[in-house]
């Protein structure tokens, strides 16, 4: 197993484990199953666990395995708090307590708030005190590193990043989501602070793998690289310095023992010219059924009225690449559920977008088509109850 350095020195596995996505049985987590393929993980080299509040099961699970097998001090444990759902200081102290608890543990190595998507998330936290609450457990011990986990967009990220003095980030990113979410500018920002970027989804929960269309599989295999679809996306990552640990929802052996055998193996500047090369293959496969020829340039933004036009052109591509439910998913974690609404249905058509748009896409009409395939009304009603739940004290102008 190789390791990358964290803020402080620390030795973290190059390979992180994903903790959401155990096997279960009925309706429990299959434990000696999971006891199993965490160990050899383990026994492989990787220390680096990552749990949350919000995953069923998932800390008592772990908790209970690294307390039997006596190796709670030989890793890290990083979880999450559900900052959704914290109003007050003491349900942020309740909370904390209660994974505490769960873990077996008496302190968090990597703690993170869990799903941000918008600066107005954050600065709720800030309301209810959580500035101190930090300060104070990270000078108790309890805490080591303090982090966030982030499923929005680029300018939302830079904001949050730059807001605080962050240990660590967490960020969903792979060959696809290059210029989404925090995107490659993202991560070289976090990098040039000297912060440590956690990857999350690096093979988009198993499509990257699994869904795969024909030519793009057919290009990996005439590419000379005896390298599974798996293989190719994690790759892809630690060819980057700026990428300390890349996280996996491992649940079979196999799994974890390909994973690591990669990581083991894997450098920053290992890929060639010829690497690049086919992973564009493999993206252009994949983008051939995109309704919206988008490359997430950005040259359309900023929108006068705040309308996010890669962020819904992205997601709108997304019902075509990977299904419908994924890319209405996506536009409601970077679209829908930002503090400032950034609708299609908040443009006014004045073009201005479509006057610096190096594809020549046809903007204005794209954006009424891809507000009614990603806000239909059961959608539309959804994201607006959520909205009110989420900014409750936060006027907003109507879309």
């Amino acid at each position: 197993m190789r390791y990358r350095k964290d803020r402080y020195g620390e030795d973290l596995s190059l390979l992180g484990y994903g903790c959401m996505r155990f096997t279960k049985k009925g309706s429990s987590i299959d434990m000696d199953k999971t006891e199993k393929e965490i160990m050899a993980a383990y026994d492989a080299g990787v220390n680096y666990f990552d749990t949350a509040y919000m995953y069923p099961g998932s800390e008592a699970a772990i908790g209970e395995i690294f307390e039997r097998n006596g190796i709670r001090e030989k890793i890290k444990i990083a979880t999450k708090l559900p900052q959704y759902l914290i109003g007050s200081a003491a349900a942020l102290e309740k909370t904390f307590n209660e994974e505490l608890s769960r873990l077996r543990t008496t302190y968090i190595d990597y703690y993170l708030m869990h799903h941000v998507t918008d600066v107005a998330m954050w600065e709720k936290l800030k309301k209810v005190g959580i500035i101190d609450w930090i300060k104070e457990k990270k000078e108790s011990g309890i805490i080591r590193n303090i982090g966030f986990s982030y499923h929005g967009n680029t300018d939302n990220f830079l904001t949050i990043l730059n807001d605080y003095d962050w240990d660590f980030c967490q960020v969903q990113y792979n060959y696809l989501d290059e210029v989404s979410q925090a995107g490659r500018e993202g991560v070289r920002a976090a990098y040039a602070k000297g912060i440590p970027v956690m990857i999350m989804e690096p093979l988009r929960g198993g499509k990257l793998v699994n869904m795969l269309p024909s030519g793009a599989l057919e290009a990996m295999k005439q590419s000379g690289r005896d390298w599974s679809p798996a293989e190719w996306g994690l790759r892809w990552l630690y060819d980057q310095k700026e990428v300390t640990v890349v996280l996996s929802g491992m649940n079979s052996l196999e799994m974890v023992e390909e994973n690591c055998r990669v990581a083991s193996e894997s450098y920053p500047g290992m890929l060639e010219e010829k690497d690049f090369e086919v992973l564009e293959k493999v993206k252009k496969c994949i983008m051939e059924k995109e309704k919206v020829g988008c490359t997430g340039c950005r040259y359309c933004m900023p929108c006068p009225k705040g309308v996010d036009i890669p962020g819904i052109f992205r997601s709108y591509n997304l019902m075509y690449t990977e299904s419908k439910r994924e890319g209405r998913f996506q536009f409601a974690q970077t679209v829908g559920l930002t503090k400032e609404p950034a609708f299609a249905s908040q443009c006014i058509g004045c073009g201005k977008c479509e006057q610096h748009c190096p594809q020549g896409i046809d903007i204005r009409e794209k954006l009424k088509e891809a507000d009614r395939a990603l806000r239909p009304l059961p959608y539309k009603v959804g994201i607006n109850v959520v909205r009110k739940f989420m900014f409750r004290n936060v006027k907003e102008k109507k879309s």
